[in-house]
């Protein structure tokens, strides 16, 4: 399975330099294949590449370009939020993510950076990207500016925001704490949060945070007159050169940067002399204000100096330039080698490295999100393109559904109806379909037919059919499509949308029949909720189902559940929980539940249960503490048809959950029945998950 962890912090300026950095050295030295992901960026202008993944791709020589790291920048993602396309933008940041997943063993995915215009929404959107990335979370906090409980309380309420999405936490990184208060806060956050969290504090380095001469130079747009190889020497303590130089000299401080006006040149030719003594700190750069040069004699005798530190002219005063300085935040930058190594050698001094490894390599995520889940959808159904019939050729929304699919790309299609209305039908409606590339077959003019007719009658004879009755029923749209999947025309059948579930199923029951190890053909649904997939079965066949029967359903739709990528944990529900029930409807559930249990003891099973205390973890524990399903299930299994039935559409119209479905269960050949008031969603969802059942699945 590839791994992924999400970088998240609710402020800006936490310094994600220094974890990003130190987490990719520690991947790259345990795994084959990193890569590296931001789904939001700050905008850009072309050619100018945002500094931070620029920084990772050259120094890890990532085998990935600029375009392949990021998703989105955040000004597109504000605009489409505004118009309510938040989907949208999910839909872009997984398909990309995706690819990443596919090229590389592991994906550290850094979160947005609190600057600019949006700050008030990115801590929601960073839960919501990595809940449907379905990744766990390094939580990155800073100190600066905060007392002990102000810092634990931001902490904290970080914490709670991805838990109550069901993200999970794995780690929690205190950043820029004052050295002395390491300890403190580490221990603070330990009694603070779940012990299952690795949590670490990381000091304030000052070389981290201090400027380099290439950043003033570019923030002040600075001239720079000598030391152009030495521009990413590291500032630490600066002053200004105001006073005369005996007094000044005792105010150098380590990697000095000195802040004087140009003609003083009694300063400037101190300074670099204290570069060059044993007794005095280095200095790392001279800056020069007030729009003043040395005169040439100086610059003159500078030239002809053997070592020269950076000297950089700018315009303003000295007092707005000390400030200027003060306010530069800091970055990092690929062709700044020390202080990338800095942030690395740091990293690994005050992280677990060891721990944060070995969790990062048993993390398993819990289910699956609805999008993730619609992605693995398609991705599926193109891996072994298919050939799906869809007879209802004549309903505008099966229309508008062949132009989409035909635009995803995802099946081949057949569409039973007259050609010409179709046409008309696809000029009215003003959308595309390229007709070359679409089978459309009227079942009187197919050469089709008479085979179709003489094949039913050959199944059907012994059942009092003649060949009249067979070429009737062929000019039938739902046994004509049914025929083209029997014989092997087609992959697969969507209809229902114009049809009852009766007119859409019995074709298939007559000749394409049920697999040989099932007695019953049964439904599920895809309930795509706010935070997980569950799957509903039997919601639209089996009105009042046998105990033998539910128990065949409950293992269909936990292999259905298991084929499509949800790991099946069965609830049998009922209206009472454990042993507390009485009555013909409870015991026919929890004997439906042990025939399951002798059939297949390899599958998770509860039941009889009720809905609470299958979906809700709190009600799940306090009613069934010991089960492995109780508030955490994922297949559903209702007792009869009155109870899925209201059920699904109770949850699809109060909660806005998507349902996709029904998916027949138990036939030879993947046959699927519309609703008849389906939307055009709903049918390209079905057609994709027919596709996926006839790949064998």
């Amino acid at each position: 399975m590839n791994k992924a962890i999400y970088i998240a912090t609710s402020e800006q300026h936490s310094g994600k330099s220094i974890v990003t950095l130190g987490l990719m050295s520690m991947l790259m030295g345990k795994m084959a294949k990193v890569g590296y992901f931001r789904p939001v960026i700050e905008d850009f202008v072309e050619d100018e590449y945002d500094n931070h993944i620029d920084t990772v791709l050259k120094h890890f020589k990532l085998d990935m370009t600029f375009d392949d790291a990021y998703a989105i920048t955040k000004s597109k993602l504000i605009k489409r939020k505004n118009k309510g396309k938040i989907g949208e933008v999910l839909d872009l940041i997984i398909e990309k993510y995706k690819k990443l997943e596919e090229k590389f063993d592991f994906v550290l995915v850094e979160g947005t950076s609190f600057t600019g215009e949006g700050t008030s929404i990115e801590l929601d959107t960073n839960v919501l990207i990595a809940k449907n990335l379905g990744i766990p979370v390094l939580i990155l906090g800073s100190g600066v500016g905060k007392n002990l409980e102000d810092f634990l309380d931001s902490i904290y309420l970080t914490y709670d925001s991805f838990r109550l999405k069901e993200v999970e936490v794995l780690a929690v990184i205190a950043n820029k704490i004052q050295m002395e208060n390491v300890v403190l806060v580490n221990e603070n956050l330990e009694r603070t949060l779940p012990d299952s969290i690795l949590v670490s504090a990381i000091p304030m380095i000052d070389s981290l945070n201090h400027p380099t001469i290439q950043e003033i130079v570019n923030e002040l747009d600075a001239e720079v007159l000598f030391g152009e190889n030495y521009l990413n020497n590291q500032t630490g303590h600066f002053s200004v050169g105001a006073m005369q130089l005996h007094n000044y000299l005792v105010h150098l401080g380590d990697n000095a940067l000195v802040i004087t006006p140009g003609d003083r040149s009694d300063i400037i030719m101190g300074a670099l002399q204290a570069n060059e003594s044993a007794n005095y700190p280095s200095v790392s750069g001279i800056v020069l204000t007030g729009n003043i040069v040395p005169e040439e004699s100086i610059l003159k005798l500078i030239d002809g100096l053997a070592t020269v530190v950076p000297i950089i002219a700018v315009n303003d005063g000295t007092y707005s330039v000390t400030n200027k300085i003060g306010k530069i935040n800091s970055q990092i930058y690929a062709s700044n080698i020390p202080k990338i190594e800095t942030s690395i050698t740091t990293f690994e001094k005050y992280v677990n490295v060891d721990k944060l490894a070995q969790k990062l390599a048993t993390y398993e995520a819990e289910g699956m999100t609805p999008r993730m889940f619609q992605y693995s959808l398609v991705k599926r159904a193109r891996l072994h393109r298919k050939h799906i019939v869809l007879p209802e050729g004549n309903d505008e929304r099966i229309i508008i559904a062949v132009s989409r699919l035909q635009a995803m790309d995802v099946v081949d299609l057949t569409v039973i109806g007259d050609r010409k209305s179709i046409e008309s039908k696809v000029s009215d409606l003003g959308i595309h379909i390229d007709f070359s590339k679409v089978n459309i077959i009227n079942p009187l003019d197919s050469a089709l037919y008479n085979n179709y007719s003489e094949t039913y009658y050959e199944l059907r004879k012994n059942k009092n059919v003649t060949i009249g009755m067979a070429r009737d029923l062929m000019e039938d749209v739902s046994y004509f499509g049914t025929m083209m999947v029997y014989k092997g025309d087609a992959d697969g059948m969507v209809s229902g949308a114009a049809h009852t579930t009766q007119h859409t199923i019995r074709p298939a029951l007559q000749f394409i029949k049920t697999k040989p190890n099932s007695s019953v053909v049964s439904s599920i649904f895809f309930m795509c909720l706010e935070d997980r997939v569950s799957v509903f079965g039997d919601c639209a066949i089996n009105p009042n189902p046998t105990a033998q029967q539910l128990a065949e359903i409950a293992i269909s739709s936990a292999d259905s559940s298991a084929a499509f990528g949800i790991e099946p944990k069965i609830a049998m529900l009922s209206y009472s929980s454990g042993t507390s029930g009485k009555g013909d409807e409870v015991e026919k559930v929890r004997e439906a539940t042990e025939i399951v249990k002798q059939k297949r003891p390899d599958l998770k099973i509860e039941g009889p249960i009720q809905y609470d205390a299958a979906v809700d973890r709190n009600v799940g524990k306090s009613k069934m503490p010991e089960s492995e399903v109780a508030g955490q299930a994922s297949v559903l299994v209702f007792p009869d048809l009155n109870t899925g039935n209201n059920t699904y559409k109770a949850v699809q119209r109060e909660t806005g959950a998507l349902a996709i479905g029904p998916m027949l269960q138990g036939l030879n050949k993947p046959v699927n029945d519309l609703s008849r008031g389906c939307t055009v969603d709903d049918i390209i969802n079905t057609v994709v998950i027919t596709a996926i059942q006839a790949q064998g699945l």
